[in-house]
């Protein structure tokens, strides 16, 4: 416990340093300023039950989307209020209308945990995926609000079945019920006792990118640039990924790219631009497109340079690329591109993602070791229509048999009264 009240004791405090060089510590700083005096004036006069919905980062917030968007829609006499622990959640859906309110977390500690939950005073608390504040949880456990977890993910080396993980142990068993992705996550919290609180629901990723998949709208500046060539859509790069890439994409002119860099601040832009030799900015390109302006024939390589656009470009991919799998954090989200049913390509570091091991069992994914291997596995894909077939179906169809983690969700929810219409 003292290491841990030394963590969230520093962890501003390092942010605070970090912000003179760092945006997203300072936007993390700033997002916290008068949090608390945001917070009542927003539930001052609120006589409706609330439901608080906590998500770590973008990421968890669309895992999370489909049991919002269900919740919205049974129980329209509740108010939704979503909190982020990051600015990558906050600063991109602070408008999101599926909520009521949507602020930054405060920083854990008792006097907080305390004070927020007099303010918003919670019928259901909601966590997603990760994420655990002690006092947070403790406070919602003081008070017997229903606490779940869904798409939770737990691995062996994680602290919680460790032998100094008695304190994430007892934060597990704040939570009335925890909604996990795999067996494996099962078999782990049985191992501590945990056994009648968890049932194994899915990862509800799984419904989200299949509603978005659904609600698909053409772009059509993309579907200009594409003409129905041969087109590679790699999604959430690193530095890493795109040095992996260029070489394909600049002796490939044929071949349509479109690169979305995770981060897409200017500097990185730039990089993106200069490694891929015939390449030109989304904005730019469509600007041109727009006003009917000359757009250079060579061009072969758009840069994304926004934020939201990714799960619909997988649409117009033959085959698709998922960034990070050169980085220490592994992969970002493969199941945006499966389910439009495209072939899969990723790095050497997947271990953390039980998904990413299913759709390479399956035949829907291909793991690389370097630009070598990348160009081959590309070159056999177009090469033989075959396995670009059979691996389309197979990505398409593991998707498809994964979707249901929302329906188990809200029908415990239901099932426990824990919200009435």
């Amino acid at each position: 416990m003292l290491l841990y009240r030394i963590f969230i004791w520093l962890y501003p405090k390092i942010v605070w340093l970090l912000s003179f060089s760092n945006k997203k510590a300072l936007l993390w700083l700033q997002g916290r300023r008068g949090l608390f005096k945001k917070l009542a004036i927003a539930f001052h006069k609120n006589t409706l039950p609330v439901i608080w919905i906590h998500s770590s980062s973008l990421g968890e917030f669309e895992q999370g989307l489909p049991v919002l968007e269900n919740i919205r829609k049974e129980y329209p006499g509740y108010k939704i209020l979503v909190t982020f622990f990051s600015p990558s959640g906050y600063e991109v859906r602070k408008n999101e209308k599926v909520a009521d309110h949507i602020f930054y977390l405060p920083m854990d500690s008792p006097s907080h945990a305390t004070r927020f939950l007099n303010i918003v005073q919670p019928s259901l608390i909601i966590f997603i995926k990760y994420e655990f504040w002690y006092y947070y949880l403790h406070e919602a456990k003081q008070r017997n609000i229903p606490l779940l977890l869904i798409s939770g993910i737990f691995r062996k080396e994680q602290a919680f079945f460790t032998w100094y993980g008695g304190l994430y142990r007892k934060m597990l068993s704040f939570f009335t019920y925890l909604f996990v992705q795999n067996t494996s996550s099962i078999e782990l919290l049985q191992s501590i006792g945990f056994i009648e609180q968890v049932i194994m629901s899915g990862d509800t990723r799984f419904d989200r990118v299949i509603e978005i998949a659904n609600r698909f709208k053409p772009l059509s500046a993309i579907d200009h640039f594409c003409k129905d060539q041969s087109t590679i859509v790699a999604g959430s790069t690193w530095t890493e990924d795109d040095e992996e890439l260029d070489h394909f994409a600049n002796t490939h002119p044929s071949v349509k790219c479109i690169i979305a860099p995770h981060d897409i601040e200017e500097e990185r832009l730039h990089e993106c631009l200069s490694l891929y030799k015939h390449s030109m900015l989304y904005s730019v390109y469509e600007a041109a497109y727009t006003s009917g302006r000359h757009i250079p024939t060579e061009v072969n390589v758009l840069i994304i340079d926004n934020v939201g656009m990714l799960s619909k470009l997988y649409h117009y991919a033959t085959i698709t690329y998922v960034g990070g799998g050169f980085g220490d954090d592994g992969i970002h989200n493969i199941l945006e591109a499966a389910v439009y049913g495209k072939p899969v390509i990723f790095g050497p570091v997947y271990d953390k993602y039980f998904e990413a091991d299913e759709l390479l069992d399956c035949g829907g994914a291909f793991s690389i070791e370097d630009a070598l291997e990348l160009e081959k596995v590309i070159k056999e894909l177009f090469a033989n229509h075959e396995m670009l077939y059979t691996a389309s179906k197979a990505s398409a169809e593991y998707v498809k048999t994964k979707a249901g983690a929302t329906s188990k969700v809200m029908r415990y929810i239901q099932e426990k009264r824990l919200l009435i219409n």
